[in-house]
């Protein structure tokens, strides 16, 4: 008997120890999650006919509708679009330069707006209205909508001939370009033409009108403020006049002071009292300096030896009488040696020097007496400006306390003219640049008429075609591979039943593989001889000893595997049992040739015992139990213990234990049986169609919780067209050389 912790642990080891064998099998650059080539390749080949019809059809219907479509005719223009046109004046488009020397993300959505404006509704109406296509007759023919016109009323008209605009209309801009290139298709090349062209016309003319527009409001705004500025400045000034003639104050013009503005006068002290007392401040300055020096000179010549004084000595007539004096005592001196004091000579001199000694002495008091009169003079000039200085400082403090209206009139009326002049100025410019601003759009190339249509194209059409034909064929392969669930390679196995692959045998080439398992180089031989190998490694502690082969559905070759791996198992030295546990039909006993009279039946009705029922075979370490006796309920046999039992000494008798399990589908057999061993192996038979009776019978098995060794794929034929991708093709070439014979 096999307990549940001893399934868990089976299961474990083989999760842990088969998932490497199953990764070897995949090709290069496949997986679970990944693309297999091979697979695709096999199922592009098995539904060639089909992808060559899908091919075909959508072919025939590109090339039917490319001829019967209209011709059409596509016309282009390129055009400059400019962040700012010239300038003729100096402040010209300000605003717009200044945009122009922004930041590129602010030119990325200057140009994509002049493309949203050249596709608006308004230009369109602009292009209809200059060309008159509300009664164009050709405008709709070359639409594909001839004589539509005259059913139409205007209104219905304008709004279709814009919509058909709009419509047919391509405006491109390249990333980081200023070239904008603008298209129309429709059935006529020269009504292409002709609208691509009165597109860039109306463009370039709404440009402009649009720079003339918003100047003329900017001008009508400007003389609507000065009017009003030129009012407040009449108001102002005339205030500051009312005010000055009753306050009394007599101001000077700002000219005068060399000044700007009013405020200056004002702070300049712009009144006459005010520069009167500048004037004598000025004077009253000079003259206490003049009193100071004069001061200064006759204290210096009334207080010292008068003869010794800076005026007196420095004076050119007082210099020359010392010289004579000098010059007569000299002389005087000479006579005096030669005679007598009585001498004529003498005397003389004598009185010539005291008459110029005299005369010195007059000079000096004359010199002192002048320095005296002009100090008098400076202190009495002094005196006068001072009073006259104190009484103009009292009479400008009387009139600050005028002033400080005045000067607040006077701010207000140079406000007013500082904005009235900047007004003034503004609108003199707008004057002189109205009219004459330049577009900012430039025409590279004008639309010519097409000579060749631009649709249909047939060999755009055809590429169209062909990549619709490689979706739709991919589609249907992934929907009919979505829907069929049939095991056609062994690359299948995996991604369709989510288990992994122990191994792959061959469709027998004699149509008996019991026969083939007799030459041990045959091809089936070989591939059970794999799968063996898949078991013996398949966990840590090696191959289960207890296991079951089941399939889906009948006739998959479950038996065969069974029969076929017991006897491979037996031929390695084990002590094999094999069990043919499939009681409603069973097969065993006629491939031995053998009589069922007992087996498993009549162990399981406790009539015989394992050893009463097993019988040898032909092949040396190969036991087995037949069905026996078909019973009326296998499934109540294999629900009871005794089933648990026989496993439980057959496992301690022998080396391995296979059962051959009944299908899954329709039975309950088989999943009683694989809760019993310790392993399952699954048999798929390849290009079988199932309709989900794969899957089925998988979902039925695990409901046991059973361990699942992995799948088995019979009857593959790697030579079938279905089967050309599968990494099996053409192994059935590598086979045994040199001398060998069948049967050897």
């Amino acid at each position: 008997m096999v307990n549940a912790g001893h399934h868990d642990e089976s299961a474990l080891l083989a999760d842990q120890h088969f998932q490497p064998h199953i990764e070897d099998d995949l090709l290069p650059g496949e997986g679970q999650g990944g693309l297999n080539a091979r697979y695709v390749f096999a199922a592009i080949r098995a539904n060639l006919r089909l992808i060559i019809l899908i091919f075909l059809g959508v072919f025939a219907i590109t090339v039917i509708v490319t001829l019967l479509t209209t011709p059409r005719y596509q016309a282009s223009a390129d055009i400059q679009v400019n962040n700012s046109g010239g300038r003729f004046l100096k402040d010209q488009d300000e605003d717009t330069d200044n945009q122009a020397s922004g930041s590129s993300l602010d030119t990325e959505r200057f140009l994509q707006t002049q493309v949203d404006v050249f596709k608006s509704r308004g230009m369109a109406e602009r292009v209809s209205r200059t060309l008159n296509l509300t009664r164009s007759e050709a405008f709709f023919a070359s639409q594909s909508r001839k004589g539509a016109l005259a059913k139409m009323t205007p209104q219905a008209a304008q709004i279709a001939v814009v919509n058909m605009l709009m419509r047919n209309l391509t405006v491109d801009l390249p990333h980081s370009s200023r070239l904008m290139k603008v298209s129309f298709e429709s059935n006529s090349p020269d009504m292409s033409a002709l609208i691509v062209n009165t597109y860039v016309k109306e463009f370039i003319q709404f440009n402009l009108q649009r720079k003339f527009q918003s100047s003329s409001y900017a001008r009508e705004f400007l003389a609507n403020q000065l009017v009003e500025v030129k009012q407040k400045l009449e108001e102002s000034e005339r205030a500051l006049n009312a005010y000055t003639r009753d306050a009394g104050l007599i101001r000077m013009n700002a000219s005068q002071l060399g000044s700007t503005s009013s405020q200056d006068a004002v702070q300049q002290g712009g009144s006459i009292t005010a520069s009167s007392l500048n004037q004598l401040n000025a004077a009253y300055s000079e003259a206490q300096s003049k009193r100071i020096a004069a001061e200064a000179r006759w204290n210096a010549i009334s207080k010292g030896q008068l003869m010794s004084a800076t005026e007196v000595v420095s004076n050119q007539g007082i210099q020359q009488l010392l010289t004579q004096r000098a010059g007569i005592a000299a002389t005087l001196q000479q006579d005096r040696a030669r005679h007598l004091e009585d001498y004529p000579t003498i005397r003389a001199g004598e009185a010539q020097l005291a008459s110029v000694t005299s005369q010195i002495q007059t000079s000096a008091n004359a010199i002192r007496n002048a320095v005296k009169s002009e100090f008098t003079a400076a202190v009495r000039a002094e005196s006068e400006l001072r009073a006259k200085v104190e009484q103009l400082k009292a009479e400008t403090l009387n009139e600050q306390d005028r002033t400080v209206r005045y000067g607040l009139l006077a701010r207000e009326v140079d406000t007013n003219r500082q904005v009235y002049d900047g007004l003034l100025q503004r609108y003199k410019e707008l004057n002189a640049s109205a009219g004459i601003s330049t577009s900012n759009i430039s025409v590279v190339d004008e639309a010519q008429v097409p000579l060749r249509p631009s649709s249909p194209d047939m060999v755009k059409n055809i590429l169209i075609g062909l990549t619709l034909s490689i979706i739709a064929a991919a589609l249907t392969l992934a929907i009919k591979d979505q829907f069929d669930d049939s095991i056609r390679i062994p690359e299948d196995i995996e991604p369709k039943i989510n288990l992994p692959l122990l191994g792959v045998v061959p469709i027998s080439n004699s149509g008996q593989p019991i026969s083939d398992l007799e030459d041990r180089k045959s091809q089936v031989a070989e591939a059970y001889n794999s799968i063996r190998g898949a078991l013996l490694y398949i966990r840590r502690t090696g191959m289960p000893k207890v296991m079951s082969v089941t399939s889906a559905q009948p006739g998959e070759g479950k038996s065969t595997t069974a029969l076929s791996l017991a006897i491979s198992l037996a031929r390695t030295g084990k002590r094999v049992i094999l069990i043919d546990a499939d009681l409603r039909r069973p097969s065993l006993h006629r491939w031995l040739d053998n009589d069922n009279d007992k087996g498993l039946s009549s162990a399981l009705v406790g009539l015989e015992s394992l050893s009463q029922v097993m019988l040898p075979t032909a092949t040396p370490n190969l036991n087995v139990v037949t069905s026996g006796p078909i019973p009326p309920s296998p499934t109540e046999l294999f629900s009871g213990t005794r089933i648990q039992e026989l496993l439980e000494e057959a496992k301690n008798a022998f080396d391995a234990v296979i059962i051959d399990s009944p299908p899954v589908l329709g039975l309950a057999d088989a999943p009683l049986i694989a809760a019993q061993v310790e392993g399952v192996i699954f048999v798929v038979e390849a290009d079988r169609s199932r309709r989900g009776s794969l899957k089925g019978a998988l979902r039925r098995l695990r409901a046991v919780r059973p361990v699942i060794l992995g799948a088995v794929l019979t009857k593959f034929d790697p030579l079938k067209s279905n089967n050309r991708y599968s990494s099996y093709y053409g192994y059935e070439y590598y086979q045994y050389q040199y001398g060998y014979t069948p049967n050897a």
